[in-house]
This record gives C-alpha cells, sequence and structure tokens, in this order.
C-alpha cells in the first residue's frame, strides 16, 4: 500500500468515501487524495447520505456493512434522486447477498479484503466512462440526429436518455453505456467477458464477475421491455452471452 504516485490525476473528482473501517478510509483518502481527487468520507450509512445531498460528489464508494443504514438502504435511497456511479465494497460470503446491490442500482463491487491499487483502478475505468460520456453529451448538445425508435421506446445517444412516450426511463450511466454497446452491435452475440471489459473496463477475475453483466441486463429489461421476462429487444445468446435484436445500425453508435 506504498506504491502512491504522486502525479494527479488528468482530471479530478470528487469522491465519497463510505465505511465503518477507518484504517480503510483512512488509506482510500490518502490515495486518492494523492491522485488529485477531493475526497469526503462517511463512517456509516447516516452520514453518507448527509454528506451525499451536502456535497453531490461524481463517484461514491460505499461499505455495504454498516451502522445505522447498511449499505443497501444507502445505495437505494441514492438511486430515487442519482445516476451518480456506486461501487460497493461488500465482505459478504453469499453471492446472492452481492448481487443484491447491484439490483438495487449499484454499477460495481468488490469482495473485501480488495487491494486498493484494484478499486483506484476501478474507480478509473468508471470515471474515465462518465468524462467521455459528458463530452459526448456536451459535444452532440443541439444536434437533432442519432436518435433511434423501437418497440415503444425513443434512444436519444447524443443526449444519452430514453424515453417512452413522453416519459423519460432513467438509467443509470452504465446501463446506458450497456445499451449502447449491445445497440452498436445489433443482431451480434456479445458474450460476458466482452461486455464487462468494454463497459467496465477490467477483465473478470473470478467467476462470480460476470454476475455484474447478468444483473445490469436484468435491469435494463426491466426498465426497456414491455415484458421482461419475454424480451424482444435485448435477447439472451445461449451458451454466450446478449444481443440486441438486428437493427440498422444507427449513424454514429458506439465506440471504437
Amino acid at each position: 500500500m506504498t506504491d502512491i504516485s504522486s502525479a494527479p490525476s488528468a482530471q479530478p473528482f470528487k469522491i465519497l468515501i463510505a465505511d465503518d473501517d477507518a484504517s480503510i478510509r483512512r488509506v482510500l483518502e490518502t490515495r486518492l487524495v494523492a491522485h488529485g481527487h477531493q475526497v469526503v468520507v462517511a463512517a456509516d450509512g447516516a452520514q453518507a447520505l448527509e454528506l451525499f445531498r451536502g456535497t453531490e460528489p461524481d463517484l461514491v464508494v460505499l461499505d455495504v456493512m454498516m451502522p445505522e443504514l447498511d449499505g443497501f438502504a444507502v445505495v437505494e435511497r441514492i438511486r430515487a434522486q442519482s445516476e451518480v456511479p456506486i461501487i460497493l465494497l461488500t465482505a459478504l460470503a453469499d453471492v446472492a447477498d452481492r448481487i443484491t446491490g447491484l439490483q438495487l442500482g449499484a454499477d460495481d463491487y468488490m469482495v473485501k479484503p480488495f487491494s486498493p491499487k484494484e478499486l483506484e483502478a476501478r474507480i478509473r475505468c468508471v470515471m474515465r466512462r462518465v468524462s467521455l460520456d459528458t463530452a459526448s453529451a456536451s459535444g452532440a448538445a443541439g444536434s437533432a440526429g442519432n436518435v433511434l425508435s423501437i418497440g415503444g421506446l425513443t434512444i436519444d445517444f447524443n443526449r444519452r436518455q430514453v424515453y417512452r412516450g413522453q416519459e423519460r426511463v432513467r438509467l443509470t450511466g452504465m446501463e446506458f453505456n450497456l445499451l449502447e454497446l449491445l445497440i452498436s452491435r445489433s443482431g451480434e452475440p456479445i458474450c460476458r467477458t466482452d461486455m464487462l471489459e468494454k463497459v467496465w473496463g477490467y477483465k473478470p477475475q473470478r467467476s462470480t464477475d460476470s454476475r455484474v453483466v447478468d444483473v445490469h441486463i436484468s435491469r435494463l429489461r426491466g426498465k426497456l421491455e414491455q415484458d421482461p421476462l419475454n424480451p424482444e429487444l435485448i435477447l439472451t445468446a445461449r451458451g454466450m452471452g446478449y444481443m440486441f435484436q438486428r437493427i440498422a445500425r444507427p449513424q454514429g453508435v458506439g465506440r471504437p
């Protein structure tokens, strides 16, 4: 834990760290500040929510097992008002418990004990994607092109928004990234490993990592499909992964 680079990140972010373990808070705060980020720390779930509302962080790193409010409750309350990226830290041995956090709206999770360097890499991947998305949306603001209508949905790739009729369907950044990847390769099966690398930015290290993809697909279906149990847009490619139904690719959709 001593290889802290003194060079600041190309773009600093405000990061909320919430963990009841003071040593973890101290190590993560020290390392992230050394990389040029602004860090706020919370020792329990109630304090995490208070700081979230008061500081509006760019990313939240959240322990599951905390006093006052556990991490699951905090994720649920944050998601009711924001799509900010959330990474969960969990010591829970049961995979089903880890998946619960993803189902509630977390973007990713790491299992304790974890390497601070690995967490930093996950943070860089998430925030790099957020930066690209923000730049893309800003550059395309006001453009009327690059809009897809399908299955009763209107998908605006410029503004990174989805509508059903006049009502907006709220997607997190990761959910939209995954949808964009699927549509950019419509009719083509994409394996879970490929999705994890292109959307989350890392290769799976353990067998359960691919469940991150499965849960996000399930969440997307729940928000976009008329009947999530019998999907017509996001299809299962048996023995491989998933694919979006074959369509004419919208111009400009997808990134190299």
